[in-house]
């Protein structure tokens, strides 16, 4: 699926030197982006396939309830509330604001200067100068233009710095709703031959969980969260000259990236080792945690080039192959020919159907009711007829014989067929079919399936067939006489 989304053709000539590469996940942007609801029940159903969020949580996660966080109704955490409030009360264009794109283009100044300082040993855990972050802290606000690399600033005031702007957001990077679900993600673990969890991490399970709750943090967090990963991935791979392993940062960011705010550490004392082994595995893997599963991408991309309705034209012409304008009318093709072999199936067994009612009625008794069953047959001739689809015109009242034997002609040949009296007098019904008859109608299928030898045949057999029942009549009517 990856292969349709590795690069585009760029038609431009100023770019023509230049290699274009194509975004792999951008029919997943495109659907956020377009349509967030859509995108957001498609991501949110593979989350709870691989943790179980009760329906609380699921409803926080889904921003439909307020987040239930630990220690929000103790008095102590009441109190810390307010004091963090106070600290906060002057709020810049930055620092102690909510998250925004102009936020993190001033503190992207910072990320970049320490990628350029990742030597400086105990960085992220040594204080910096309290003076000198004031004056970068006021600058940042303020919007003037910095520079870092004068060497006025020390690289543990760039840190220090970029801590305090975490710690003074209004809600952690990763947000109060998707507290709960992280650790759920702490608690996922292998499971042994016999089916029982084991203590082992199921590290696979564990990036795919984190891939899908990154894909609907809100934009500017998401954006932020790269960016500090990516850094805190860099220091720990300098461990050896700053001192900073992957679960030494985790201590340090932990608190402000994924403890919620407002909560004491005694709030959090259960989880609070989950909750720091949970940012040290995301500085771990933090390269592969922002890349969509390979079926979320196929789902977008399914969605826009499966539709011609939600697909631009250039989306068209550049990602559609030629083969695939061709699956439409294949599809056409193969539901009709599920229609018409439901259609033979269904006319099959309506002719059994038909044949069995025919043979349960040549069987009965004399009595009215077989009358009635009699004169119904005879008033819808062509519409009980087996393997008749097409109505025929109806045909003027002529008279009709009453005999089976013309009951049957007319089911057989589908049209009326008046028989040739030789007398005025009315035949009068038989009590039984012939067992001849019946098997002659069993044996009869479609008219159009029928030879006329086989027609001219069937014919003179029920002419004699009704001579012979009409001498039999004639001969009990002169004996009873």
């Amino acid at each position: 699926s990856d292969a349709i989304c590795n690069f585009v053709i760029c038609n431009d000539s100023s770019f023509r030197s230049q290699p274009i590469i194509f975004n792999p996940d951008f029919f997943v942007e495109k659907l956020r982006h377009e349509k967030p609801e859509v995108f957001t029940e498609l991501v949110v159903s593979n989350i709870t396939r691989l943790i179980d969020l009760p329906g609380t949580e699921l409803a926080q996660l889904m921003g439909e309830e307020d987040p239930k966080l630990p220690g929000a109704n103790s008095t102590a955490s009441g109190f810390f509330r307010s004091l963090m409030s106070l600290k906060r009360k002057e709020k810049g264009v930055v620092f102690g604001s909510p998250l925004t794109e102009e936020g993190i283009a001033q503190v992207s100044q910072l990320i970049e200067y320490l990628h350029k300082n990742l030597r400086a040993e105990g960085l992220f855990r040594v204080p910096g100068n309290s003076i000198r972050q004031q004056i970068l802290k006021d600058a940042l606000n303020s919007g003037t233009d910095i520079d870092l690399d004068s060497g006025e600033f020390h690289s543990n005031d760039v840190a220090t710095l970029l801590k305090m702007f975490l710690g003074e957001l209004p809600e952690p990077l990763l947000t109060h709703k998707h507290f709960h679900a992280h650790l759920k993600i702490a608690d996922l673990t292998l499971f042994d031959e016999k089916g029982n969890k084991t203590s082992t991490p199921d590290k696979e399970r564990q990036i795919e969980a984190l891939q899908l709750l990154f894909l609907i943090l809100p934009a500017p967090n998401r954006s932020l969260l790269k960016l500090l990963l990516d850094l805190l991935y860099q220091t720990a791979k300098k461990q050896d000259k700053n001192k900073m392993s992957a679960h030494n940062l985790a201590l340090m960011f932990a608190p402000h990236i994924l403890w919620p705010r407002n909560v004491s550490t005694n709030d959090l004392q259960e989880n609070i080792t989950k909750l720091n082994d949970g940012v040290t595995f995301m500085i771990k893997h933090s390269q592969k945690l922002f890349k969509a599963p390979v079926y979320i991408r196929e789902c977008a991309r399914l969605h826009y080039l499966g539709s011609r309705a939600h697909t631009s034209k250039d989306d068209l012409d550049l990602l559609t192959s030629p083969g695939s304008k061709e699956l439409q009318p294949l599809k056409s093709q193969k539901r009709s020919r599920l229609d018409s072999c439901h259609h033979e199936e269904t006319q099959q067994r309506t002719e059994e159907a038909l044949k069995e009612l025919f043979r349960h009625v040549h069987n009965m008794p004399d009595s009215a009711k077989k009358k009635k069953l009699i004169r119904q047959f005879n008033k819808h001739p062509t519409a009980l007829t087996p393997g008749s689809d097409v109505p025929t015109s109806p045909a003027p009242r002529r008279t009709r014989s009453r005999s089976f034997s013309g009951l049957i002609k007319r089911k057989v040949l589908g049209t009326p067929v008046i028989l040739e009296r030789k007398s005025r007098d009315t035949t009068p019904e038989p009590a039984r079919v012939s067992k001849e008859n019946v098997q002659l109608l069993q044996k009869c299928g479609s008219p159009a399936h029928m030879s006329q030898a086989k027609l001219k045949s069937l014919e003179g057999r029920k002419e004699e067939s009704s001579r012979r029942m009409r001498a039999l009549l004639l001969s009990k009517d002169s004996s009873s006489l």
